[in-house]
């Protein structure tokens, strides 16, 4: 395999292990997303209460949270041709259960054990893509990532109505599960662990292996122990924690949302996923990129103040058909960049060799605001019978989000140096 981006016709490796992670994300985020579309159905045939709903999703954010930690460490110790086709077979394993499931029990347990398998997707695949990027690049690599879940957003708000229509909620299940297991042969095939041991550079370096390498320091050292220590992790964690509560809160119940409230079709409500999932797309080919010019911090200070204003807009708006469908796509453009950007600052503000490792660790944090932002919407929508101070909770989490971040330190994009040597 060359060491340079291209020879004649040939594609960097880099863009084939990209076009693989953005088919793992996509799938991965559809079984992910896909669950709030489905939920309505699910809940109708299965006699489920909305609280019950969020406790279903709970259980795959548990599971997902459980691994994530371990998942990010293995991609770091034995590599990602390993791990991430190993997690596909389980996700395939979980979503072909919850097509079987007949009540609360047996879908949560279906669903938990594909959030296990979730867990060693998304953060090895953040993690594989920046070791092939190089580090003025990264933005560009996952925000074509990010377009594989807002593709699987869009997709699943399309299809999932059409095939619950002529056949049932638990066919969509099948489908996604039959999928994840074909693409474990995929990635078995094409997946590399990193350039060095395949004798290449990343992509977009120029002469050599760039790495970025942060101000020297105990927060620089190699082990799981000093970057829990540094307090730029848990600032960027309580932001992640934070942001991940606000988004999950409006996303999982937007479509039950716009049935139960807004009086929209299954087919209209439905429509706002695929709204959803294709204006993701465009903030995630604009807004990832442009973070390599304008540094993570400032995109992430101004992605998460405008999410704070658009779900107050949501919230003041009311039921409005036409204008709820403008703010969920104007939400959708900021809130495909941020989970990415967030995987991102692991390699600007953490060694590379422990990127895999810190995403892991965060996702704890990201699991813990999304689980209790499900459980709290759901008990306030049971209770109150409307979801409007659920999302005006979500705007306040936003908020917070904003309010976290302004503490971490200076971008060490702004302070290091890059070192290149030939592999």
């Amino acid at each position: 395999m060359s060491s340079r981006s291209t020879q004649g016709r040939v594609p960097h490796w880099a863009w084939i292990i990209l076009g693989a992670g953005f088919l793992d994300i996509f799938i991965n985020y559809s079984v992910r997303l896909g669950y709030g579309v489905v939920l309505p159905e699910m809940l109708r045939d299965m006699g489920l209460s909305r609280t019950a709903g969020g406790t279903i999703y709970n259980a795959y954010l548990g599971g997902y949270i459980l691994l994530a930690p371990l998942a990010g460490w293995l991609a770091d110790r034995i590599g990602v041709r390993l791990v991430i086709p190993a997690c596909l077979a389980v996700v395939g394993i979980g979503v072909l259960l919850l097509s079987k499931a007949s009540g609360l029990g047996e879908a949560c347990l279906a669903y938990a054990i594909a959030g296990m398998g979730a867990a060693g997707i998304w953060t090895p695949v953040l993690a594989v893509a920046q070791k092939w990027f190089a580090p003025q690049r990264r933005g560009l690599a996952l925000g074509i990532l990010g377009a594989g879940y807002g593709l699987g957003f869009a997709a699943v708000g399309v299809l999932f109505p059409i095939v619950v229509l002529y056949y049932n909620w638990r066919c969509t299940w099948l489908v996604l599960g039959g999928a994840a297991l074909a693409l474990v042969a995929v990635n078995a095939a094409v997946l590399r662990n990193d350039p060095e041991s395949s004798g290449a550079v990343p992509w977009g370096d120029k002469g050599g292996i760039s790495t970025i390498t942060p101000t020297p320091g105990p927060e620089t050292a190699g082990s799981f122990t000093a970057v829990i220590r540094n307090p730029t992790f848990w600032w960027i964690g309580g932001s992640y924690f934070s942001i991940a509560f606000a988004l999950y809160g409006f996303t999982t119940f937007m479509v039950d949302y716009a049935r139960s409230e807004a009086g929209l079709s299954l087919g209209a409500a439905s429509f706002l996923a695929t709204i959803h999932g294709s204006f993701q797309v465009l903030g995630v080919l604009t807004i990832l990129p442009l973070s390599d010019r304008l540094g993570r911090k400032r995109t992430i200070l101004f992605a998460n103040v405008f999410l704070t204003l658009v779900l107050l807009a949501i919230v003041a708006a009311g039921t409005g058909t036409a204008v709820l469908s403008c703010l969920v796509g104007a939400l959708a453009v900021v809130y495909g960049a941020t989970f990415p950007i967030y995987g991102a600052c692991a390699g600007d503000y953490f060694p590379r060799p422990l990127i895999g490792t810190v995403i892991g660790a965060w996702t704890p944090l990201y699991g813990a605001g999304a689980i209790l932002s499900h459980w709290a919407s759901g008990a306030v929508r049971d209770t109150l019978g409307s979801y409007q101070w659920a999302f005006l909770l979500d705007a306040a989490m936003a908020g917070a989000a904003v309010v976290f971040f302004l503490f971490v330190r200076k971008n060490v994009e702004n302070s290091v140096k890059e070192t290149a040597s030939c592999p």
